[in-house]
């Protein structure tokens, strides 16, 4: 056996909630849990050990007006890299970044291909608008193009009603959602409101973004279907700003999002204890700059998730639950190292001690 230059994370890895090791080497730039017989160059990392971070609402390639160029989109994901987000599942860009897959130094992504809008029912330069006849054909589309994942516009404001409304009619939704069901990819959609939910649930869909109006007869049909949702708070913090900026125009549509943002942490929590999956997701893209996992972990916790649970948000169930690995043995190296345990304290995942992506210490 030839000498390699190994690394060893030696303290406490949190392989799982209740599965604590005090080693793992780093070979080859996989993980492993036994000692290599010959090496050379051992660098060792003392600290407390997770699978690289999860961001489940991510928007790489895309700014407050659409598309962006590569230069910037490569400084987004440095950025959700150096804080320590390894994993993005991309929920709708109208960038083309394959070419992430090409660099080590990258956090990898999970697309959910372009987003599918009604005509005038989105912000501009970001999605597709089409109409429900087409919603079937984008659909396939985009699950073509993704990595298993579809997004739609569930609801969006109705300037003629004044308020936030459902974008597409139950039949088009069913119809949709089977056919990327039919093609293996998941669908999620964003919704702020109310109305656009239980259509979508009853449909068959397999996430909710954002979830604001989940209500306390909506929670069930959730629970029950095992829709999860990735609430966004740090997003959804802007809701104040956004509906003062309507209020002249839209004052039915600013009050409804002053309530959705005043009962957001109640929604979470009566969310999390009725058994609704509930993960990590910034929102990072649009309006919000990346490497904000950190502050939306302690949102969650903040609206009464547990901390251990918030943390399993955004390492181990999430990485299960978009079917990518954590620490197990032979898997890619992607790991954060922290100098306090994120398990007594989730504010520890503000400062990263160090990085290792594809087994190189990046950060």
């Amino acid at each position: 056996m030839n000498e390699r230059a190994v690394l060893r994370v030696k303290g406490r890895v949190l392989v799982g909630p209740d599965d604590v090791r005090d080693e793992l080497w780093v070979v080859d730039g996989r993980v492993s849990y036994d000692r290599p017989a010959a090496a050379r160059d051992v660098r060792t990392v003392e600290g407390w050990a997770l699978p690289g971070l999860v961001d489940a609402h991510c928007h790489v390639g895309l700014g407050a007006h659409g598309p962006v160029d590569a230069g910037t989109a490569e400084k987004q994901a440095l950025a959700d890299r150096d804080a320590g987000t390894l994993l993005i599942r991309d929920a709708g860009s109208p960038s083309d970044t394959r070419w992430v897959d090409d660099r080590d130094d990258l956090p990898k992504i999970i697309r959910a291909g372009r987003h599918i809008a009604r005509t005038r029912r989105y912000l501009r330069g970001y999605a597709h608008e089409i109409e429900p006849d087409d919603l079937v054909a984008y659909v396939g589309r985009e699950a073509r193009r993704g990595d298993g994942w579809v997004k739609l516009v569930g609801d969006w404001i109705d300037r003629e009603a004044g308020d936030l409304a459902a974008c597409w009619p139950r039949g088009a939704v069913e119809a949709a959602i089977a056919q990327a069901h039919r093609l293996g990819a998941r669908v999620t959609a964003h919704c702020f409101a109310e109305s656009s939910l239980r259509d979508l649930v009853e449909a068959g869909i397999d996430c909710v973004e954002h979830a604001t109006g989940l209500t306390e007869d909506l929670i069930p049909l959730f629970a029950s279907r095992g829709v999860a949702i990735v609430p966004t708070l740090v997003n959804i913090a802007t809701f104040p700003k956004l509906a003062e900026s309507g209020e002249a125009r839209f004052p039915v549509w600013s009050a409804h999002m002053r309530d959705l943002y005043d009962r957001r942490y109640d929604t979470v929590r009566d969310a999390y204890d009725a058994g609704i999956p509930v993960y990590v997701g910034t929102d990072a893209g649009g309006s919000l700059p990346h490497g904000l996992v950190a502050d939306e972990v302690a949102e969650l916790v903040k609206a009464g998730i547990p901390p251990l649970r918030a943390l399993a948000a955004t390492t181990w169930d999430a990485r299960a639950w978009l079917g990518r690995p954590g620490l197990d043995e032979g898997a890619p190296a992607d790991l954060v190292v922290y100098a306090e345990d994120p398990r007594a304290d989730v504010r520890a995942l503000a400062a990263p001690l160090r990085v290792v992506l594809n087994g190189t210490i990046t950060a």
